[in-house]
């Protein structure tokens, strides 16, 4: 099952922080992440591939999802 987290709205570095605390709770699985900037969206990103989770990711319009996954 899937965590989903919307972090829409939050001012950098709110965003990975919260990605981060679900992370860390779930140690693998599937996240997906809601963003509403290019800098949340890269610095999860960031975040994601330093911890080992592969990352997809889809635009729409102004927003991200970033489906985060690791066995």
């Amino acid at each position: 099952m899937a965590e989903y987290l919307d972090v829409r709205g939050l001012s950098c570095p709110q965003p990975v922080f919260e990605t981060k605390k679900v992370m860390d709770s779930l140690g693998s699985g599937t996240i997906r992440v809601r963003v509403d900037s290019a800098t949340a969206r890269d610095n999860i990103t960031r975040l994601a591939e330093k911890k080992g989770w592969k990352i997809e990711l889809l635009q729409t319009a102004d927003e991200y999802e970033l489906t985060l996954t690791r066995e």
